[in-house]
């Protein structure tokens, strides 16, 4: 089963995203890694004695069967980073998961904004939350939020009513239902649209998960508009990661005199965009037609293959910028021979763009 060995590879301590994928540069699968020798594993960056004494004393076997077990039993699945399914914008984030937990329909390539809020919206947080989130749904938008009280229940709400897509990602396991309230709401989305988790399965909704979280819900979006927000509220770490992983940042303009006006307000004063009405985000998503503004967005080139690990390693690289294959050799594990095999498997996919000098880009 290859659950088995991707849950493994990520229950060794000290094994974080970065060196899950180092290693897979190195051996290729994660069965090859911890089945390696140690001295094969310990040139590997990052990649401590430590570490390589986890992975050769198997300790974590027994994690991995009962993962497996709870994995199978609740119904949902792993998408790994190799895989067609898992959502290509994801590499363009610093440090993207080596795989998700995942029940309904994740599609590796589709047109998405986030809208992230107070959890103690007011009605008209929550019903410019609706508004916004079916327009955009009616658009052919897929609307990302995080499942919680408040603005993300109602944009999760609102797409779904308007006919159209959602992804909820949560701060928990995905067998966990949180808030409680929203069980219907879970089984829905599983059904029209997705939910998605980082966390092992059983993981309680604890608050260090949600900045997590967050960087999620920016990296599979292309913008995130913030509806109500504190001036200290995970709403603004959402736009903070949107402007680090270069997404667009809208706000929905508050009531100056209540407090959860104030995250938007401002950032609207440091130059997120101002929304009130749907037009205000179409016109800034690729694929707008002005001549057809009453029809579907629809993605120009949907990417949709399968990477190996090798692939993903320098895929993931040009997902945040071109780089000259001398750079691509020198911040991955692999060797000259093995970057210029993978660039021409990834040419060949239609994954990236050869420029002059020798410099690849993600193919748009």
């Amino acid at each position: 089963m290859e659950e088995f060995y991707w849950i493994g590879l990520k229950a060794v301590p000290g094994i974080g995203n970065v060196g899950f994928r180092r290693l897979l540069e190195r051996c290729d699968t994660p069965e090859a890694v911890l089945t390696a020798s140690p001295g094969s594993l310990s040139g590997v960056r990052g990649i401590t004695p430590a570490i390589v004494e986890g992975i050769c004393g198997g300790s974590w076997r027994r994690f991995a069967e009962e993962e497996c077990r709870r994995l199978e039993a609740s119904g949902a699945r792993l998408v790994t980073f190799t895989s067609s399914s898992y959502s290509k914008s994801l590499f363009e984030i610093p440090d993207p998961p080596p795989f998700l937990y995942v029940k309904g329909e994740l599609r590796s390539s589709e047109l998405s904004i986030s809208i992230v809020g107070s959890r103690r919206a007011t009605s008209y947080g929550l019903m410019t939350t609706g508004n916004l989130s079916g327009a955009l749904a009616s658009h052919g938008v897929c609307v990302v939020s995080g499942m919680a009280r408040g603005v993300d229940t109602a944009a999760h709400k609102g797409a779904l009513l308007a006919g159209g897509r959602s992804i909820g990602v949560l701060g928990c396991g995905i067998d966990r239902v949180y808030p409680p309230e929203n069980r219907k709401l879970f089984e829905e989305m599983a059904q029209k649209g997705c939910l998605v988790s980082e966390f092992p399965l059983g993981t309680l909704p604890l608050a260090e998960n949600f900045p997590r979280r967050n960087r999620i819900i920016s990296g599979l979006s292309r913008g995130v508009l913030v509806v109500e927000a504190a001036e200290k509220s995970g709403s603004l770490i959402t736009a903070q990661y949107a402007l680090e992983h270069g997404r667009d940042v809208f706000a929905v303009p508050g009531n100056v005199s209540f407090v959860s006006s104030r995250g938007c307000n401002g950032l609207i004063k440091q130059g997120a965009k101002l929304v009130d009405c749907v037009e205000d985000i179409l016109e800034e998503l690729p694929g707008r037609d002005q001549a057809a503004k009453d029809l579907p967005l629809l993605e120009k080139s949907p990417r949709t293959f399968a990477l190996s690990p090798k692939e993903a390693a320098i895929f993931e690289l040009l997902a945040r910028s071109p780089l000259h294959i001398d750079d691509i050799i020198a911040q991955t594990e692999l060797t000259a021979g093995e970057v210029s095999s993978m660039l021409l498997h990834l040419e060949l996919k239609g994954a990236v763009t050869p420029l002059p000098g020798t410099h690849y880009a993600v193919a748009k």
